[in-house]
Order: C-alpha cells, then structure tokens, then sequence
C-alpha cells in the first residue's frame, strides 16, 4: 500500500475512533434524555442493543458464527458478559439516577486507566512511568467528583455521591472485564463477543428488573410512551450500542497506533460535558471541571511524555 493510502486510511481509523467515542459520551445524554429510570433503560439498551449487533454480524462474514464461541467457550463467556459488561452497564445506568452525565462520564473515562491497574494485579504486567503519570490524574479526578458529590450531599442538594460511587463502581467493573475478557477476544474476535454480552445480558436484566424495581418491560409497549422516550430509546440502541460500537471496532482494528487510537476515548468527559450544559442545562461545577482537567491533562503528558521527558545519551567519545 503506498505511503498516501496509508496515511488515509490512518486518518479514516482515527476518525472512525472518534466517531465511536461520540456514540460512547452521548450515551449519558440520551439515557439522562430518555426521562425513563435507569434500571429500565439499561434493559431497552440490552434488548435493542443485542438484537442491533446481532444484526450487525449477521452481515459481516467473520462475525457470524456466534454458536461455537459459545459452545466451546461458555464458562468464560457467560461468568464474564453476565457478571462483568452486564452488571457494569446496569450500574452504569442507574448511578444517572443520582449523578450528573459529567460525573458519570467523566469516572467512567478512567476505565483505561483501572485497566491497567487491573493487568497489575491479575497479570502481573508492569506499570510504566507515562502510566503512572495518567494513573495519578485518575486517581485526582475521582478525587475531585467525589468532593464534589460530598458536598452537594451535605447541602442536601442531591444525592451525587452516591452515583460517583456507582459510576466508580461501574468503572471497575469494566476494567474488571476488559482485562479478563481479553484472551476471549482475541481468540473468537470483539464483534461476535460484544453481540454476545448484549444478547445474553438481555436475558439477565429483563427478570432482574422486574423482580427488583417492579417494571416489566414490553418491547410492543414501546412506541405507547411520548416521541421524546420512545426515539431516546432507539437512539440509545441501534445509535450508541450498535453502530458506535461497530464503527469504534472497526477504527481499532484498522488504526496504526491502536494505543494512540485509544487515547480518543479520553475525550468522552469533554463532550458529555457538551451535551449537559447545552441541550440539558446541567451546569458543571469546578470539581467536575478540575477533574475533566486534570484526567485528560495527565493522558496528554503521558501521550507525550517521551517528547516532554526525553534526556539526550551521553555523548560518546
């Protein structure tokens, strides 16, 4: 491939990046925009969600086979999707109840971050310096929100410290999974294992949110609830679930630097922040800034931190 195709397609794959991590940051949005609860809209994610990505790998021809992963590997898959994606994405829902889509989204960006805590500690793989660096600025942003949660608590003014908690919850619970779900991945491929979880999640969430929070959900009920419900639901769905995922996949798998290509997801916080302030009227308060400040600030120190820390050697004789 000549030079010129190259760098296109590296451009495309970037792109393809940060498309994806608009489907990813709006998704607080849209769940927030939905005015349905979390627990329930974690289940209309699921259901739309599996059945959109099944779609999905329906017609791409690598992805179709979604029967022999599971046969053969099910006591990896079904612990993992059920106990790991599922339940981190249903927190993940619910601490919208209590938090701001800021909070939320930007706890949830430290996600990469715990990853590489999580490959400490389950695969023993050292931490590098420019990891430590963006390990502190995670470690500062929670910090920072979970000041801001307290106080707004002890004002009375909402119950944000308990979504921090969650959405810190959720966090490590993906974290969890990223890492653990990795060889599974690499053997059977992110598409056919992602369209698993939504699938199998589905079948989770549904009775558990009935038996829990008492709403059983009807998908021919759907389209019963007012424009502004009904099209969050499918935008949530099909939009954030299915093709932000699919398009976010496929610049990974194409990207020359998929680190580098990673590093895009560190501006889900920015543009959750967007959609908050502009289309919600959820202000953002200076712990919330700080936190946005000091997370995406340590990643672009450790992005750059060859360029900022780099010593000469020593001059040879």
């Amino acid at each position: 491939m000549a030079p010129e195709q190259n760098k296109s397609v590296a451009w495309l794959a970037y792109l393809a990046v940060f498309i994806g991590t608009i489907g990813h940051a709006s998704s607080e949005f849209v769940a927030v925009y939905s005015g349905i609860k979390g627990p329930e809209v974690s289940v209309w994610r699921f259901m739309i969600g599996g059945f959109g990505l099944l779609v999905a790998c329906m017609l791409i021809p690598s992805a179709r086979d979604l029967l022999t992963p599971l046969r053969e590997d099910w006591k990896r898959i079904v612990p993992l999707a059920l106990a790991g994606m599922t339940m981190a994405q249903f927190i993940f829902h619910w601490s919208l109840d209590f938090a701001n889509i800021v909070q939320v989204a930007t706890i949830v960006t430290t996600m990469p971050i715990l990853v590489v805590l999580m490959n400490r500690v389950i695969y023993h793989v050292p931490v590098t310096a420019p990891k430590v660096v963006s390990g502190i600025g995670a470690m500062l942003g929670i910090i920072f929100l979970l000041t801001d949660g307290y106080l707004a608590r002890l004002s009375g003014s909402s119950e944000s410290f308990t979504g921090v908690l969650m959405a810190l919850g959720c966090a490590l619970l993906g974290a969890s999974y990223t890492v653990l779900i990795r060889p599974v991945i690499v053997k059977w491929g992110a598409m056919r294992i992602t369209a698993l979880v939504f699938i199998l999640g589905a079948f989770l969430l549904w009775p558990l949110v009935a038996i829990f929070f008492g709403v059983k959900v009807n998908p021919l009920t759907l389209f019963d609830r007012d424009m502004q419900a009904w099209a969050s639901i499918l935008t949530l769905g099909f939009w954030n679930t299915t093709v932000a995922m699919v398009i976010f996949f496929w610049g990974l798998s194409v990207a020359p630097d998929q680190a580098r290509a990673n590093y895009i997801f560190f501006l889900k916080p920015v543009i959750a922040a967007f959609l908050g302030l502009y289309i919600l009227r959820q202000p953002i308060t200076t712990p919330q800034l700080l936190a946005i400040v000091v997370i995406t600030g340590c990643v672009l120190v450790e992005v750059f931190y060859d360029q900022i820390f780099r010593r000469r050697a020593p001059k040879s004789n």
